[in-house]
């Protein structure tokens, strides 16, 4: 009779039962260690404060929008000017055909006659007062200048300050051309000059 292995004949069993205790000991591993971490878990969470803090709100800025991009002029071929013309080209003459401001009125030139001795009037300066103005209460200062030659005749004259639109300047040179002058005399020889002579208007 042949002699038998007694672990031949328990290596079934051995098997088995190691599997089924593996198999144990792995459930039981699942089971015992996640609810070990969950706690552990809770346990540290429950431990945390949470602050609640206010974040304000973000203010919307309206971004307006850049800009329209200024347009650059495009030459076109209809121009009247040549790219190659020069300043010297140009003719100047018409600059003269532009508007122009009006001219000075033109009117005797007041130039000053260096004298010794000034004009004298030979006979007091007697201006007819206008009805206008008399009826009016109009009075005043009317200051004229008056070109009297070498023969003391007056020949120019020219309001510097009147009276206007009442008749008294119209009045004084009236009065200062019917006046006869002693010229002025410059190293005792007669000469024409201009002088300023007031003409005082005033109702009695």
């Amino acid at each position: 009779m042949a002699h038998i292995n007694p672990l031949k004949i328990q290596y079934p069993i051995v098997i088995r039962v190691t599997s089924l205790i593996g198999v144990t000991l792995v459930i039981l591993n699942f089971l015992v260690f996640p609810r070990f971490l969950s706690t552990m878990e809770f346990e540290d969470v429950d431990q945390v404060i949470i602050e609640n803090i206010d974040i304000p709100q973000t203010q919307q800025i309206d971004n307006t929008p850049p800009p329209a991009r200024p347009s650059i002029p495009v030459p076109s071929d209809d121009e009247d000017i040549a790219d190659d013309l020069t300043l010297d080209e140009l003719d100047f003459d018409d600059f003269s055909n532009m508007d122009a401001p009006p001219p000075p009125p033109s009117g005797p030139r007041v130039v000053f006659i260096p004298y010794d001795d000034p004009p004298v009037a030979m006979s007091p300066i007697r201006p007819v007062y206008p009805e206008i103005a008399q009826e009016a209460g109009i009075e005043g200062v009317v200051v004229v200048q008056a070109f009297i030659d070498e023969k003391g005749r007056v020949k120019e004259t020219l309001i510097l300050k009147g009276v206007p639109n009442t008749g008294l300047d119209e009045a004084a040179m009236d009065a200062i051309r019917k006046t006869r002058f002693r010229p002025a005399k410059q190293r005792e020889r007669p000469v024409a000059v201009w002088i300023s002579i007031p003409v005082n208007f005033k109702l009695k």
